[in-house]
């Protein structure tokens, strides 16, 4: 993407008004920030002096507040939604990584999440790492921790688990890269999550969630399967409403406040291996034509605490449908002859 010219851009803020406010450097002796460095030399042993130091060379950035606290957007329709992930180039470069990474996918799959699931949540996360994010996870995180009050302990225990991670891998943590919030790498975990719930999946000694397909699947997996992902089971299916009664219900939630069994009662069609005792939602998407039901299981569950939403868990579900038959679809059919110049066992004399 070319950047945008200083003259588009000078007449866009003053259309609306809103002056361009250049990133400062983060002001290491303010109160709070003091009170920080000393908390983290007291509990992690941090030298106060050379973390004083680091943090003089981090900015404080307003776009990032911009952002972080701009009006959320209406709710995008499903429909919207799954079209913005559910794009042919998606699915076919979800395919490619298949087949180039097929070991490292084998190896994670061992935690029983299946590739094609893993693929499909760094495909919508950073569209398989072309997209990881253009800001320094230093200033993000520090402008959250320090110059937004609304949110401030929560990205301040983030900050502290990065400079922790930083240390745990020998990063220069004023080097690594991502999102507006400070979600890394190619899956895109804040440093709490990479901190608890990464995997050296390559067995080189660090968690290198950025260059690393093995490190990355495997940790993806690993977060998965930390949060509820059972072996086996499906992650949703669709349902059909027209005979239920669906009076009492609340959508949009992402809880198992039902099972199986509770919505068969009201009348729900699905068609599932699960037994009538497993836990479940109804899920209701807006489609072109209207509302489509669906239930989600406990792996449905499972991907919403990677992202707390039903349209999130819902587009993965359907990439890693697509993966899978791109995938399947690339391999060509089960081959039930030989090729040409292939050697054939024959009987001996």
């Amino acid at each position: 993407m070319h950047p945008m010219p200083r003259t588009t851009l000078a007449l866009l803020c003053a259309a609306c008004c809103v002056p361009a406010i250049p990133a400062l450097a983060l002001d290491e002796t303010r109160p709070d920030v003091t009170a920080f460095v000393a908390e983290m030399a007291a509990k992690h042993g941090f030298d106060a002096a050379e973390l004083s130091r680091t943090l003089a060379l981090v900015e404080s950035r307003p776009p990032i507040i911009e952002a972080i606290s701009r009006p959320a957007e209406k709710v995008m329709p499903w429909h919207e939604y799954r079209a913005r992930f559910l794009t042919e180039r998606r699915i076919r470069r979800g395919a490619e990584v298949s087949r180039a990474e097929a070991d490292a996918l084998g190896r994670a799959a061992a935690l029983g999440v299946p590739a094609q699931v893993m693929l499909a949540i760094v495909g919508v996360e950073t569209f398989y790492g072309e997209n990881v994010g253009k800001h320094r996870v230093a200033d993000a995180l520090a402008t959250l921790a320090f110059d937004y009050p609304p949110r401030s302990p929560f990205f301040r225990s983030e900050l502290e688990n990065y400079l922790l991670m930083a240390r745990e891998e020998s990063l220069d943590p004023l080097v690594p890269v991502g999102s507006y919030a400070g979600a890394m790498g190619i899956p895109q975990f804040m440093p709490s999550s990479f901190r608890n719930f990464a995997v050296d999946g390559d067995g080189d000694g660090h968690r290198n969630l950025w260059k690393s397909w093995p490190d990355v699947f495997a940790s993806v997996a690993n977060y998965l399967k930390k949060h509820g992902w059972r072996a086996g089971e499906p992650i949703m299916s669709p349902a059909d409403v027209s005979a239920a009664n669906l009076e009492g219900l609340e959508f949009g939630k992402l809880d198992l406040r039902e099972t199986v069994g509770s919505l068969r009662a009201r009348g729900v069609r699905l068609d599932t291996v699960l037994p009538d005792d497993a836990p479940a939602v109804l899920v209701r998407l807006i489609g072109v034509d209207g509302p489509e039901y669906r239930v989600g299981y406990r792996n449905f569950h499972a991907i919403t605490r990677y992202n707390r939403s039903q349209l999130y868990a819902s587009a993965v579900n359907d990439l890693a449908e697509a993966i899978a038959a791109e995938a399947m679809i690339a391999a060509g059919p089960p081959r039930t002859e030989p090729r040409p110049f292939e050697s054939v066992s024959t009987p001996g004399p």
